[in-house]
């Protein structure tokens, strides 16, 4: 078995040699997805204040994929590049204002949960996974629970607790709620009581946990951990635009008519508010996450359970005079991406490995050297993540789908790759993102490069330089020939606004 040999791979020494030699079952799934989720997590720096001790605490027991990159930096697209395995630019999901199933390019695809569940797992799921309508899948055998925000809405009323003007869906600030009370703590409640059942077969259990997606609500005790009069704005630069092209400038004035525009938050003296509530999310979505690797620890599954974090995209706070996502630039494409395989004990360097006819054997955990604590700096998409899985769980590979398997990397996190990812925003909008650079060529033919090993911010435009032609070609090879035509597009939504994207 293919999950069989990656495990042979890293253990070490006789005991682990005989354990491996025995089959075993196919390891279980615990597929954990956060909605606008950025790099604002402890073990990504992204922001050195946060607090995500229960994030920091799986990326030291697996392998922390530090370049990783959504295929889309909207919730619709991406999730639906992850979950049929296809790119954006091949399926023709641009949008959240399009159903997914009516795109005739991925009408019928067979989903990554469709697919363990039409190979023998049991699946389950509950909270956000697909963008709208999870449970109407042919994806589950079990399908838990998903909660919107009315309730929020109506107990803090139209004038909202963020101090904006009529702040819509774009509010943000403690919210008058217990921890229990939170759509992603009953999600989190459903799981975890599905985590201490057993099954007859390996399961596939997803969890969509909403946080910090809009509004940056939390309860009091957790926005309390960050005063705002200590609270750190990220790192900004004064005329940060003035080397951007026109479609790189047009990209940053989407909410300029909305309560989220960085003219309105600043001008009300509300930065330093979103952000302290921004991090009050990831803290609280870490709480979650908390409970979920605590639950799984001490059920019967904890040997035997691949764990998989990922966010589907970025969110800005302010970077680039921009706000949420809807951009090509790092603040909304990179994501945490987690995989952890099983075979680590809570509290403990080694494991203990029971194999039928032989002496229980104690052997070194097998993520100590180099799997456990391991940091993986090869640009990689969250498209990859359908193949690693149906490898590591040893299911048939499937030929459609358009993503890398990341077991070579799981293997070995330093090992040679030549692949970057690719980020893209409508149809002609795309960012390639290698180890070290950004490029990004949009719609009219408008350039931007950037070189993460000088430039980590991505103040400095290079795409005019003549000694970096050479850079530019190279990464313009990864940018597509041609872009599939919008699937049926639904309403306008009353949160995203009227806008061209294929011209300044």
């Amino acid at each position: 078995m293919k999950y069989v040999a990656l495990m042979m791979t890293i253990l070490v020494g006789p005991a682990a040699l005989l354990a491996a030699e025995q089959p075993r079952d196919q390891p279980n799934v615990l597929f954990i997805a956060i909605d606008d989720l950025n790099d604002w997590v402890g073990c990504l720096g992204g922001h050195e204040q946060v607090r995500t001790p229960h994030i920091d605490r799986l990326a030291e027991r697996g392998v922390l994929f530090s370049n990783a990159h959504c295929q889309a930096p909207i919730c619709q697209p991406s999730r639906t590049s992850l979950l049929t395995g296809t790119f954006p630019h091949r399926n023709g999901v641009y949008t959240v204002e399009q159903r997914w199933r009516k795109a005739p390019l991925v009408q019928d695809a067979v989903t990554l949960p469709q697919y363990f569940r039409e190979h023998g797992y049991r699946t389950m799921g509950a909270g956000k996974i697909f963008h709208r309508e999870d449970q109407l899948e042919p994806a589950w055998d079990e399908w838990g629970v998903r909660y919107g925000w009315n309730w929020m809405g109506e107990r803090v009323g139209p004038d909202g607790i963020s101090g904006l003007p009529t702040p819509s869906i774009f509010d943000f600030g403690p919210f008058p709620a217990k921890p229990e009370e939170m759509n992603d703590m009953r999600v989190t409640d459903w799981v975890v009581s599905r985590l201490d059942k057993s099954y007859d077969k390996p399961f596939f259990l997803a969890v969509g946990l909403i946080t910090p997606h809009l509004p940056l609500f939390t309860p009091p005790e957790f926005y309390e951990q960050y005063p705002l009069d200590t609270t750190r704005l990220p790192v900004t630069l004064p005329g940060d635009l003035d080397d951007l092209p026109a479609m790189g400038r047009k990209f940053t004035r989407y909410f300029d008519t909305t309560p989220m525009s960085h003219h309105n938050i600043t001008r009300n003296g509300l930065w330093h508010k979103a952000v302290a509530s921004y991090l009050a999310c990831a803290t609280f979505t870490d709480h979650c996450v908390g409970r979920l690797l605590d639950a799984l620890d001490d059920s019967p599954h904890a040997k035997n359970t691949i764990i998989v974090l990922w966010s589907d995209h970025g969110f800005h706070l302010g970077e680039k005079m921009h706000w949420e996502k809807r951009s090509l630039w790092e603040e909304s494409t990179r994501v945490p991406l987690i995989f952890s395989l099983p075979g680590f004990k809570k509290g403990s360097d080694t494991v203990v490995r029971s194999t039928p006819g032989a002496v229980p054997a104690t052997v070194p955990d097998p993520f100590l050297n180099p799997h456990r604590h391991a940091r993986c700096t090869r640009p990689v998409g969250l498209i990859d993540i359908y193949p690693t899985l149906i490898e590591l769980c040893d299911l048939p590979e499937k030929e459609s789908l358009q993503g890398r398997s990341l077991s070579p990397l799981l293997q070995d996190p330093t090992r040679e790759w030549d692949y970057p990812a690719l980020t893209t925003h409508h149809p002609g909008n795309h960012a390639v993102r290698s180890e070290h650079w950004r490029y990004i060529r949009y719609a009219n033919g408008d350039e931007e490069l950037y070189d993460h090993r000088i430039d980590p911010h991505e103040f400095h435009n290079l795409a005019q330089d003549p000694q970096h032609a050479d850079m530019i070609r190279q990464l313009a090879e990864w940018i597509p020939d041609n872009d599939a035509p919008y699937g049926p597009q639904e309403p306008r939504h009353q949160y995203t606004q009227e806008f061209d994207w294929s011209r300044p």
